[in-house]
């Protein structure tokens, strides 16, 4: 039997959960041709929490200062495991891990490394660009979590090309979204909404960067004329005590309600007739695939990762912290017949099935690792 293909997945962060898109690439592997080690610089699993489907699992178990700055004991530890494993190929997720990795690889000479962008601003500081573009080898590709994220890699000035940065779109597992959610009466019963109203729906932490404030100001301007639509937000953070005083301020009390928490929100989404994402900034969108998943209509601001998805689908676009505009598409979408709000949610479901599949999603991660490693063999032929 051939010697399996031993992968490294690092990560900065343990945070394993149900959609985390580092697992699905994990799942992307057959188990009978890749070793996964699975590791986090920082952070380890609680009791009862989750762990990951990997092989192998590595915490580090690295403070937050220990892994900034020169970083030379976390940069010595890494080396020191990855010498003694003999990875062939390495996915590092986020600017820290890569930069770790881009870093080592001049000694380790690992055949194929795999960086993955989740955001934005990563190559903005002028030392990172430089010290990026003498790093950069033949072994390193460069993935983007959408078009918006690889365009953003390419026009850094961090030496990202065409030829080493792909566009590997975000994605979530539709069949398990779909299984979770439930049917819309039931999830407003569970959730003590009315049946018979029209519902604006958003999830998300509240604090400040996911714009629920300038939600809250456009919904304001729209609920007198159309006294059955309510405003619902699924999620709890910092900024609750703001949005608590925004409510009372614009006499939205009854209107726009915080529902706080609830563990996997994505099985409420159906509860809502137009689902609206007005964040300040954000990079791995994936609450909005998950209104997408169903079947509603999607508003959402115009920042980079969010505005091609909604052109791309068929959604309405406002520019970001602007409510007067939202106000606007919240009034176009209300104004529409049930029927043609169902056609809307239908495209988007659509879009969401051709662009942002999970299986797809692993079959580009899958494909992308047997050409680098084929094009090493090939090389040394």
């Amino acid at each position: 039997m051939s010697r399996r293909i031993k992968v490294l997945q690092l990560q900065n962060y343990y945070n394993v959960n149900a959609s985390d898109l580092a697992e699905q690439i994990i799942q992307a592997l057959p188990a009978d041709q890749y070793e996964v080690t699975t590791a986090f610089l920082r952070g380890r699993p609680g009791a009862g929490e989750p762990v990951s489907k990997a092989e192998h699992s590595l915490y580090f178990g690295f403070s937050k200062k220990a892994v900034s700055g020169l970083r030379l004991l976390a940069l010595w530890r890494l080396y020191r495991h990855c010498r003694a494993e003999g990875y062939d190929a390495v996915i590092a997720h986020r600017f820290k891990p890569v930069n770790m990795i881009m870093l080592l690889n001049r000694w380790l000479r690992i055949k194929a490394c795999i960086g993955v962008a989740h955001g934005f601003g990563e190559y903005d500081r002028p030392y990172r660009r430089w010290e990026a573009r003498r790093l950069l080898s033949p072994a390193w590709r460069l993935v983007g979590v959408s078009r918006a994220v690889r365009d953003y890699l390419i026009r850094s000035g961090a030496g990202f090309t065409l030829a080493n940065t792909k566009q590997i779109n975000n994605a979530i597992d539709i069949a398990r979204a779909e299984g979770l959610q439930y049917a819309r009466d039931k999830a407003r019963e569970l959730l003590g909404l009315p049946g018979e109203s029209f519902i604006f729906g958003a999830i998300g932490r509240l604090v400040p960067v996911k714009g629920h404030i300038h939600l809250l100001r456009a919904f304001a301007e729209v609920k007198e004329a159309n006294p059955r639509a309510l405003l619902v937000i699924i999620g709890e953070g910092r900024a609750r005590p703001e949005l608590e005083a925004a409510i009372a301020e614009l006499g939205l009390q009854g209107r726009a309600l915080l529902l706080g928490a609830r563990d996997d929100a994505l099985q409420y989404v159906r509860a809502f007739d137009a689902f609206v994402m007005p964040s300040l900034s954000e990079g791995l969108p994936l609450a909005l695939l998950e209104g997408m998943s169903g079947h509603l209509p999607v508003i959402g601001s115009d920042i980079d990762s969010l505005k091609s998805i909604l052109e791309d689908c068929g959604g309405r676009v406002f520019p970001v912290g602007q409510f007067k505009v939202l106000a606007e598409r919240l009034r176009e979408t209300l104004a529409m017949s049930p029927e043609a709000r169902a056609a809307e949610g239908a495209r988007c479901y659509a879009y969401l099935c051709s662009a942002h599949a999970i299986q797809d999603f692993r079959r580009q991660y899958r494909e992308l690792l047997v050409e680098m490693l084929a094009g090493e063999v090939s090389k040394n032929a």
